[in-house]
């Protein structure tokens, strides 16, 4: 049965001139479906509002105010609620959704209640900064050591599965707030797909502070997302054992494999270094946090069940 009409959710904050590279591409969908596009603001000042009122395309396009809670989850969260379609994607504003994008999401998502797909390097970052990062290959589904999940960045669902699972958690506000909606959704007896075809250009960050920075943080959510699952399941190794692994990663990191100690041959690109350093680091920090019972507790508490 065709589908009467799509959603896709854009959240943004502060995403000019990056918003209009995404709006263009998804005006550019040989989507033959109806289809509006809600670009949910979470309190930008760089005049968002005002372009996207201003915009002159042949897209369906409005723009919500998601500025109550600083937060891409706040702003996802507000887009679902907007949203008039009976399925809903969402795509980050400053990617590039390919041509084909919406038609491969939708045709797999007759499989499954909600559906991923994958990202290329190539379109929106020069070839000596796309050699940086190794995304899998576009038939490879994203695994953990717990449940699969999509990237939140390249995302379908049917609007089911929100009223059967909620919302985004607004508390992860440093990441895996994908990783948590998609355990989510497998943990309530839905099925999560993956569409090969379904691509998404995406924007790498270019400085060696950005790539670490962003690892720091996504290494203490993943932390954060297994503590939440705990008691659905997800495996914990105890920090005495983790803490010292990533000390050790730290090490072997710092000396082996420093793009400065090493011959230039030899050597990985220095941001995909920072950025795996950053994943360490953030991990051990929040392990060595979550030492502290007072800590545990208070994360534990955040997430218990009524």
């Amino acid at each position: 049965m065709p589908i009467s009409l799509v959603s896709v959710i854009v959240p943004v904050y502060n995403g000019l001139p990056h918003l209009d590279v995404q709006l263009r591409a998804l005006e550019a969908q040989d989507y033959k479906g109806a289809f509006e596009v809600i670009v949910s603001d979470n309190g930008s000042t760089d005049g968002t509002r005002e372009y996207v009122a201003s915009l002159s395309s042949s897209l369906t396009v409005r723009c919500v105010d998601a500025s109550r809670i600083r937060g891409v989850s706040h702003a996802r969260n507000v887009g679902m609620d907007a949203a008039r379609g009976e399925f809903i994607a969402i795509v980050d504003h400053d990617d590039s959704v390919h041509p084909g994008w919406l038609t491969a999401l939708t045709r797999e998502a007759e499989n499954f209640d909600a559906v991923g797909g994958p990202i290329e390097l190539y379109s929106l970052n020069s070839p000596e900064v796309a050699s940086w990062s190794g995304a899998p290959t576009p038939e490879q589904r994203l695994d953990t050591f717990h449940l699969p999940w999509a990237q939140g960045n390249n995302f379908g669902m049917w609007r089911n599965v929100v009223e059967q699972v909620g919302y985004y958690d607004e508390k992860l506000t440093n990441g895996g707030d994908d990783v948590d909606y998609c355990w989510r959704i497998q943990q309530a007896g839905l099925t999560l797909g993956h569409a090969p075809e379904a691509v998404v250009a995406y924007r790498l960050r270019t400085t060696l502070g950005g790539c670490f920075a962003q690892g720091r943080k996504y290494g203490g959510a993943a932390c954060v997302v297994a503590v939440k699952h705990r008691s659905r399941g997800c495996p914990q190794l105890s920090p005495l054992v983790q803490v010292p692994a990533h000390l050790a990663s730290l090490g072997l990191m710092l000396v082996a494999r420093n793009p400065w100690l090493r011959r230039r041959s030899h050597s990985v690109p220095r941001e995909i270094w920072a950025q795996h350093l950053g994943l360490q680091y953030g991990a051990m920090v929040m392990r060595l946090r979550l030492l502290n019972p007072r800590v545990r507790t208070e994360i534990d508490g955040q997430w218990q069940e009524s």
